[in-house]
């Protein structure tokens, strides 16, 4: 086990990886189920967090049940030499939910940077995607040589990493 990650740590953790207790006091709630105090509880997480054990908590609303209905995979093929700084950018742009590196797979898949962008019409991210085109341009002049938009036509798994009881 990882120093300063000890069995309470990883019980906090299987009690909380679905979501926290949906009731007026979530703390008190572990609390009394870890049989710990609230604030020890609150302790713990903020370590984790800290530590860069957990990386949020926070709620995670169902995109498509607010009417965010189109989801575009947008893929980069920006030079090596700047994707890091391209990724960091793009990652902090409000309308991304999500940005990473990624390997090549030369010769028949060439981008390297992926962010996602959710809308309530493909046009919609078309048009977030066209304006975070111009944002890189702008930032890393010539670094993106070409992109595209994957949609997606299904969910098939939408959780996290879970580790056991």
């Amino acid at each position: 086990m990882e120093a300063g990650f000890d069995e309470t740590d990883r019980a906090l953790v299987v009690a909380t990886q679905g979501g926290l207790p949906l009731v007026s006091e979530p703390y008190a709630a572990l609390a009394a189920q870890l049989g710990i105090a609230q604030e020890e509880v609150v302790a713990r997480l903020h370590a984790m967090l800290v530590q860069g054990v957990i990386r949020r908590i926070g709620a995670v609303p169902n995109h498509y049940a607010i009417g965010y209905t189109a989801n575009g995979m947008s893929v980069w093929d920006v030079d090596d030499a700047v994707v890091d700084a391209a990724g960091e950018f793009v990652g902090a742009l409000d309308f991304v939910t999500h940005c990473y590196r990624r390997p090549r797979r030369l010769p028949e898949w060439p981008y390297n940077l992926f962010a996602m962008v959710h809308g309530r019409s493909r046009t919609g991210v078309v048009e977030r995607i066209e304006d975070m085109a111009a944002l890189i341009e702008r930032e890393f002049p010539g670094a993106c040589r070409r992109r595209e938009v994957l949609f997606s036509s299904a969910i098939l798994k939408k959780t996290g990493l879970r580790i056991g009881a």
